[in-house]
């Protein structure tokens, strides 16, 4: 065990990429318990990592991702939710959060919608008097929803790497989840809009508002396509992710007559790149994954945390404080695939419900992706806005209270994780 965590240090500080240091490592771990004869399992073990049948909906789900973006529907999303809060004071500010409510269903990640939404929302905000900072700071905290609201690529790779809970199931508990997260930080909106005294605008007319509702529309019943056709049993997540896809296209050249041949061409081009990189890590994580079974580290990391407590409550918010300190240094996705194989067998040991832990992971992992020193959705808001990433960070510093009564609420109750799946049975 100590030659893998030599190598897995060492090669974090000299900066390799997080791929190449989970499949260096387990590959010194592997040959110091085995010796020569350890290492044709490498590749074995490789290739069974990206060889699930569920993973084929994960570049569906970044296509259809991307061609909402070249077709520009956030325009019309964000058209209506602003006919919802027009008249509101700060009401920019909280179409910024409802609208990353919407784009989860679409996108799946953080960053896409860090990107998509900012680029419109925070020029606008900037414009009609909010400051830069805060701006960048309520774009970034509000796309952390999208991964936690389904579809997401993030579950999709958890139930990859640890098959004992189903994609279905984790879609199904991130609803409630997403939807607390996103109720969170418009309470902190509405204090911060009535405080600072933010604008209102006009009252949007009510022909207006329904056109809005009626243009938004098909971009909208995109979730309902993917998580209906789920969630019913009428279709397999492949299927639904690819007759998403289907559906993107249709509406984009169609309907909304935006998506043009060039734009579909970029996005296949943005899916092979992004899913590219989702299967490297999945390729390598799955090497430490063995790695870390074999030698029983989850064995060693279930008795050290209970040294520190009985107390489940207390188990979980010390698990909760190790992945934000993980977050503040890589992205979700890297992230995931290191610590997922050691944390999760060790808290399914301490007797925590895997479901429930699943869903606090993935909701504290996004959260810990506008913390510094990375925050890659914080950082990205920040070079949109054109503001110092320290100023950005001190204007989040009021959104991160809702971040944590969130995640004292999930630990706290776990049935807000667990509920909609067991109704579903």
């Amino acid at each position: 065990m100590t030659p893998a965590i030599i190598a897995f240090v060492v090669l974090l500080l000299i900066g390799a990429p997080v791929a190449v240091v989970m499949a260096l490592s387990g590959l010194a771990g592997g040959f110091a318990m085995g010796g020569e004869r350890m290492l044709g399992i490498i590749t074995d073990r490789m290739f069974a990592g990206v060889s699930g049948f569920l993973l084929i909906a994960v570049p569906y789900f970044i296509f259809t991702a991307e061609l909402m973006n070249q077709g520009g529907l956030t325009h019309k999303l964000i058209a209506f939710n602003n006919a919802l809060f027009g008249r509101v004071r700060g009401a920019l500010s909280h179409v910024n959060i409802s609208v990353s409510v919407f784009f989860a269903g679409l996108t799946g990640a953080a960053i896409t919608d860090t990107v998509a939404i900012g680029k419109i929302m925070i020029p606008e905000m900037k414009k009609q008097g909010y400051d830069a900072e805060y701006a960048a700071a309520i774009t970034a905290c509000s796309s952390i929803i999208g991964p936690i609201i389904p579809p997401s690529v993030v579950m999709v790779v958890y139930a990859t790497l640890l098959r004992d809970i189903s994609v279905i199931d984790l879609f199904a508990g991130g609803i409630i989840p997403g939807l607390l997260m996103a109720l969170a930080l418009l309470a902190v909106s509405f204090f911060l809009a009535w405080k600072r005294g933010y604008p209102k605008q006009a009252p949007t007319p009510l022909k207006v508002a329904a056109m809005s509702f009626l243009m938004a529309l098909p971009a909208m019943i995109v979730p309902l396509i993917i998580l209906g056709g789920i969630l019913s049993g009428l279709t397999t997540i492949t299927e639904a992710s690819g007759f998403a896809a289907v559906y993107a296209i249709v509406i984009g050249v169609v309907f909304y007559r935006t998506l043009t041949w060039r734009k579909i061409w970029h996005a296949l081009v943005v899916t092979v790149r992004f899913s590219g990189v989702v299967f490297f890590l999945l390729a390598t994580s799955a090497v430490l994954g063995w790695f870390v079974t074999r030698s029983g580290i989850a064995r060693d990391a279930a008795g050290l945390i209970t040294t520190f407590s009985d107390s489940t409550f207390l188990q979980l918010l010390l698990v909760c404080l190790l992945l934000i300190l993980v977050g503040t240094v890589m992205d979700v996705l890297p992230a995931l695939v290191v610590v997922a194989p050691v944390l999760v067998p060790a808290m399914i040991q301490l007797g925590v419900d895997p479901l429930h832990f699943a869903i606090l992971m993935i909701v504290v992992l996004n959260i810990s992706n506008v913390t510094p020193p990375v925050g890659m959705t914080l950082m990205t808001a920040a070079r949109i806005a054109d503001v110092p990433f320290e100023r950005a960070i001190i204007a989040s510093l009021p959104f991160y209270v809702a971040f944590i009564v969130v995640i004292l609420l999930l630990v706290t109750f776990p049935s807000l994780s667990t509920w909609i799946p067991s109704l579903l049975g």
